[in-house]
């Protein structure tokens, strides 16, 4: 099956060009915190079902229980699709990379900055309410 190309990036990876797009919606798992984070990529211009989907060890930002999450950054997408290719994921074939705790450090080239959402924001893990950005009360003109 085919990655919609609605919502997409595009990212080139060691010169192959590749695109990638996180669910916009959660499923009922995902919202929950049940099911982890997790995205797809495809290389651009290729035949459907060559699609890699990548389980991440946290949290969707959105989910309903207040789970830790991280940010995908390209500089994950581009560690992921590395790491896919070496392990053996090739065009024409589905393939599942799923990333444990270590492995994120790894692919990123730094520890993880992992955040709490929080009603207002979301909160550096280890963080505080005063880490939350300032809020602005709005007025009407009629005061």
């Amino acid at each position: 099956m085919a990655m919609p190309k609605k919502g997409s990036r595009l990212i080139t990876v060691d010169g192959v060009a590749f695109r990638w797009r996180v669910r916009h919606k959660p499923a009922y798992c995902q919202g929950s915190g049940w099911s982890p984070l997790s995205f797809s990529a495809e290389r651009a211009g290729e035949e459907p079902g060559s699609v890699l989907v990548v389980s991440l060890p946290c949290a969707r930002p959105d989910n309903w229980a207040g789970a830790r999450t991280i940010t995908i950054r390209p500089r994950l997408v581009a560690g992921c699709i590395r790491r896919a290719l070496e392990q053996g994921w090739s065009p024409g074939s589905a393939f599942t990379l799923t990333v444990d705790e270590d492995d994120l450090t790894t692919l990123l080239g730094e520890p993880p900055q992992y955040l709490v959402p929080f009603l207002w924001g979301m909160i550096p893990e280890g963080g505080g309410v005063e880490d939350l950005p300032r809020c602005v009360q709005i007025r009407s003109g009629e005061d």
